[in-house]
């Protein structure tokens, strides 16, 4: 996944997707715990999707508060 497929989708896809690598991330971490074979990069892999969906998420964030900040100026002239 990279950030390019995720700035093409809406926020509800985003967090959808956020919410599948979470659990996917305590499944890794169960299966570690409890012995079985799970391969090392698959930890560095969803720690760095979460944070990259977390960036995109938070860039709509901060685009979408200027826009309406701006939108706000314009109605306030």
């Amino acid at each position: 996944m990279n950030a390019k497929e995720l700035r093409s989708k809406s926020a509800a896809e985003l967090n959808d997707e956020l919410l599948k690598l979470r659990k996917e991330q305590f499944s890794l971490r169960m299966q570690r715990a409890t012995g079985q074979a799970v391969k090392p990069t698959d930890f560095g892999r969803v720690r760095k999707d979460v944070a990259r969906l977390k960036t995109v998420l938070r860039e709509q964030q901060i685009a979408a508060a200027r826009t309406a900040s701006g939108a706000a100026k314009d109605q306030g002239k």
